[in-house]
């Protein structure tokens, strides 16, 4: 079985649903990065020193390779990352190995086969 890695910067009240849509998409998890910050095009914008920006979340799911697209498809939707400038970004890469998964390869084999 082949994963791709999904990495999402999404806007950190968004992280929930998010979260819910990838798994009815087929993943089958995630790890959780709280409180990252970025910056885009143009700088941040800063109140005494202080950042106005909202605090992003960085979920990593590593996911089959044929469910990926579907996948990063719905993160880019409900994470409404193409509406506008600043509200994150996702991106799959390819997974050479990988352990710790053996758990789920048997539900992911079931839904992989329903799909293609």
């Amino acid at each position: 079985m082949h994963f791709k890695l999904i990495i999402a910067f999404v806007e950190d009240y968004r992280s929930g649903k998010v979260m819910e849509a990838a798994r009815r998409a087929g993943a089958t998890g995630a790890t959780i990065i709280s409180n990252a910050r970025g910056e885009g095009l143009t700088k941040s914008k800063t109140f005494l020193g202080l950042s106005l920006e909202t605090q992003r979340d960085v979920l990593m799911l590593l996911v089959e390779e044929h469910l990926s697209r579907q996948i990063l498809e719905t993160i880019c939707e409900v994470g409404k990352l193409d509406d506008s400038p600043g509200t994150g970004i996702a991106f799959q890469l390819d997974v050479e190995d990988a352990v710790g998964v053996a758990h789920q390869v048997k539900q992911l084999v079931e839904r992989v086969e329903d799909e293609l």
